[in-house]
């Protein structure tokens, strides 16, 4: 065992260029983290993303984030073989599950016969029915459904049935209780989606209806067994930050917490360094893709990691000599690309430890799972096979 603790974090939908088989999704020339430093025009500040070499990793530097000339750890990039391109996808991926068989998803709108056992088993109504993004549809359904109680479901280019549901009209308990239904309804073989998202929400009217934290992904059950089961299966310490949970629909984790929002799930980042353990943190952060990425706002987007970067400072400080810092994305979400959904992109990786004595490039890995191979072998555990490991390239 290399390191004893090792901790992930998933910057969700920072991506860092196309992928190679963007053409087939229509995302040619997306560009998460190039647009974000385009939109910033030079004032984007990164300085411990930058140290780590977040634009040593790109063929062109993220304009205001130069390449730095040492960088402290490895940096490289990862390409997805999963065939879709959300959260779940990315994950199962990096967990040594990639997802080959496409999932359904349904981007005129769900059958009338699944709607119906949802409206039957619920008591109410449904509206919406089509792709959308999230607060454009509260925004224009909020007011409908404070009137009459109607669920409002929606979807995206992606596997998901997403319900979302005033917290005042529609109880948690009791959208959760439909989520978990529809849930039942989408497993197969007749229809597989990869999500059903519970995306409750408050407010008076359409100019300050606001979507809550108390959002909840019902994931479809793994289909195999991930890197996580076999971490936990051999005494490894597993460990769960945001929505981890329920992309794995609990299996494989020791320990979860929840995040209010990025910021919280630094907290819970905290806490977990300051434990005595050995063992995987496993950390997703949502924001850039809920609150920026599908709304298309690069500033925002920007804000939120120069934020998040700030944080980082902090870890950095409270790295011990073998505990190893892994960096990465799941996806991307330009929010200078057209539409609202995610994009087909590589994502970056980013390797460090206080013990490493040298800084070189990791390439351009071939699979996500690649990740997770490298946390097998630094535990001396073996997988599916899926994925080459890195560590022995960190020293």
């Amino acid at each position: 065992m290399s390191y004893k603790r090792v901790f992930t974090i998933v910057l969700d939908s920072v991506g860092t260029g196309a992928a190679p088989d963007a053409d087939k999704f229509g995302d040619e020339g997306s560009d998460t983290l190039g647009h974000i430093g385009e939109a910033y025009e030079g004032k984007l500040a990164l300085p411990n993303l930058q140290k780590l070499g977040l634009s040593n990793l790109r063929e062109q530097a993220i304009e205001g984030v130069p390449a730095a000339e040492n960088p402290l750890g490895y940096y490289g990039k990862m390409t997805e073989i999963s065939a879709g391109k959300d959260s779940m996808d990315g994950h199962w991926e990096m967990m040594g599950l990639p997802v080959i068989q496409p999932l359904d998803f349904f981007p005129n709108g769900f059958p009338d016969e699944l709607l119906a056992k949802i409206a039957d088993f619920s008591g109410r109504k449904i509206v919406g029915n089509l792709p959308a993004s999230g607060t454009k549809i509260i925004e224009e359904l909020g007011e409908h459904q404070l009137e009459t109680g109607d669920l409002i479901i929606y979807t995206s280019g992606d596997s998901v049935l997403q319900i979302a549901a005033h917290e005042e009209v529609i109880p948690l308990d009791e959208l959760y209780r439909i989520c978990e239904y529809a849930r039942s309804l989408v497993n197969g073989p007749k229809y597989t989606l990869g999500r059903v998202i519970a995306r409750p929400y408050v407010g008076t009217n359409k100019d300050n209806f606001t979507r809550t934290s108390h959002r909840h992904d019902y994931s479809l059950e793994p289909t195999g067994k991930t890197d996580l089961d076999y971490l936990q299966a051999s005494g490894i310490k597993t460990i769960g930050i945001g929505k981890i949970n329920d992309i794995f629909s609990g299996n494989g984790l020791d320990e979860v917490y929840h995040n209010e929002d990025n910021m919280d799930g630094m907290d819970h980042v905290d806490h977990v360094m300051s434990q005595d353990f050995t063992g995987f943190c496993f950390v997703n952060l949502v924001d850039f893709d809920s609150m920026y990425g599908h709304r298309r706002n690069p500033i925002g987007f920007g804000q939120a990691l120069m934020d998040f970067d700030q944080r980082l400072a902090t870890v950095l400080e409270q790295l011990k000599e073998d505990d190893l810092l892994l960096i990465t994305a799941d996806h991307g979400n330009d929010p200078g690309f057209k539409g609202t959904d995610h994009t087909r992109e590589q994502v970056p990786l980013l390797a460090y430890s206080p013990s490493m004595e040298k800084s070189e490039s990791l390439g351009i890995r071939a699979t996500f799972s690649d990740l997770g191979a490298t946390v097998l072998n630094n535990f001396n555990v073996k997988g599916s096979g899926k994925g080459t490991s890195f560590l022995q390239e960190l020293i």
